[in-house]
């Protein structure tokens, strides 16, 4: 008779892509991906008896930095093993949900996007407002080289760069590159990500 400890666990796959939206609702034909919905799936994940690891598919495009953030910090404290797979692209907000897991991956022909913190809307031209800029830039700095081999050195340098993107600042790193930095552990597919999480079901 098989004992309850023993029966085997699934992997559960959560799908990260589009914008994620965070205190604004964006417009209609916008791929999105709602904090309001993901936060209690990943809580539900993270007591359920039947899921042993959680594999995170991401394709993002940016979007709203605090919900964002929210999110990574929480794939990040998950007690079951994680790991993220970049698809397409990871855009700006997307480095930190890249990084949030316990091993990421990236294909080969997927690209890391890293530029400053950006704002649309109203800005006051006043030093609380550029100081705040600083503190949210430099909280997403602080995440993703503490959840990655990245230096704080060589993220700025990607950060703040001139000659990579039209009229902004900062990079688009291929999926080789952005392994040899350290902002990603390997590349790989779902099969790699999928070996690794099961390896380390139950650890």
């Amino acid at each position: 008779m098989e004992e309850k400890n023993s029966v085997k666990k699934k992997i559960e796959c959560v799908t990260v892509c589009g914008q994620i939206e965070g205190h604004y609702s964006l417009g209609e034909g916008q791929k999105s991906t709602k904090y309001e919905e993901l936060i209690p799936r990943l809580v539900s994940l993270e007591q359920s008896e039947e899921v042993g690891g959680v594999l995170f598919i991401l394709n993002t495009v940016g979007g709203d930095v605090e919900a964002g953030l929210a999110i990574a910090e929480l794939i990040a404290s998950m007690s079951k093993p994680t790991a993220s797979l970049v698809l397409g692209g990871g855009h700006s907000i997307g480095v930190p949900l890249a990084v949030a897991a316990d091993r990421s991956f990236i294909v080969p022909s997927a690209t890391m996007t890293v530029h400053p913190v950006r704002y649309n809307g109203l800005v006051l031209g006043v030093e609380q407002s550029f100081r705040y800029f600083r503190q949210m830039q430099d909280r997403i700095n602080g995440f993703i080289v503490a959840h990655s081999r990245i230096s704080d050195g060589d993220l700025r340098r990607l950060m703040f760069a001139t000659d990579e993107l039209a009229s902004d600042t900062g990079s688009v790193v291929n999926g080789a590159e952005a392994v040899s930095l350290g902002m990603i552990d390997e590349t790989g597919g779902v099969k790699e990500a999928i070996r690794w999480l099961t390896n380390h079901i139950g650890c």
